[in-house]
């Protein structure tokens, strides 16, 4: 079993939501983190209140998908902690539309745009494959051992209306089993740890200021008869980060939900 005490965690999308509800469980069991996010503001916010915890508290300004900004901010990790324990690359964003949307006479009115597409897809994926690539090397050459932790979702089954984001996290839930394979093949596996999370409807602040009647639409899909508790997600990721026995598997936090046939 591995201690969060004292272990590092580089945290991308680490200014707000899951992202930020895992730095205060980090940093709450003593863990030290390394908050990134593209905007200065929202993680010297974050910054301040962890440090109120008590926290060691690191932040980088980076866009992920940038191939030197992530290396930069995992030397970043090495040189301000001398590790990188766990590989939380959290940074996510959703811009959803029908990929074609017929109106009342049956013909197409609207299309999801290429832009709409790309830019989920360069910062869902290709942002992740760079955190992850950069911080896995440094792991790797400084000795560090941990767990990467992607981020799936239920939308990764297939969600109407999302064909970029559903696809971005579709491939969080191969990577895990394509990097044990790869860590298995060089003798890592047992060092280094790939897994997903997959939540369903998380009570962020962005789901929760949603119009009351659309969020007690989505309530009523979820058997527990609640939103998922961004908390609840970080503790599942710090079990993970501890069971060494958890390992190339995507582990659904959901509160029961299953996705209709109109997704």
């Amino acid at each position: 079993m591995l201690e969060i005490k004292n272990s590092v965690a580089l945290i991308t999308g680490g200014s707000g939501g899951i992202g930020l509800a895992l730095a205060r469980h980090w940093v709450s069991n003593g863990g030290r983190v390394v908050l990134v996010d593209v905007a200065e503001g929202p993680l010297a916010s974050a910054q301040e209140e962890l440090k109120a915890m008590g926290g060691e508290v690191a932040t980088f300004v980076a866009d992920v998908t940038k191939e030197d900004d992530s290396a930069k901010m995992a030397d970043f990790a090495i040189e301000r902690f001398g590790a990188i324990n766990l590989v939380a690359p959290f940074a996510g964003i959703i811009r959803d539309s029908m990929m074609v949307a017929p109106d009342y006479h049956g013909k197409v009115a609207k299309k999801m745009s290429l832009d709409q597409f790309q830019s989920v897809i360069n910062i869902n994926l290709t942002g992740v494959f760079l955190t992850i690539r950069e911080c896995a090397e440094r792991m790797i050459n400084n000795d560090c051992r941990g767990l990467i932790c992607l981020v799936s979702s239920t939308g990764s089954l297939g969600t109407a209306g999302q064909i970029n984001y559903a696809s971005s996290k579709a491939a969080m839930s191969v990577i895990p089993k394509v990097l044990t394979a790869e860590f298995f093949r060089r003798g890592l596996s047992a060092k280094i740890r790939c897994v997903a999370i997959a939540p369903g409807y998380v009570g962020t602040p962005m789901v929760k200021s949603m119009k009351p009647e659309v969020l007690e639409k989505i309530v009523e899909q979820v058997p527990i008869g609640r939103l998922i508790e961004p908390e609840e997600v970080a503790s599942l990721v710090g079990e993970l980060y501890r069971n060494e026995a958890l390992a190339g598997e995507v582990f659904f936090i959901h509160g029961g939900l299953r996705l209709g046939s109109k997704g």
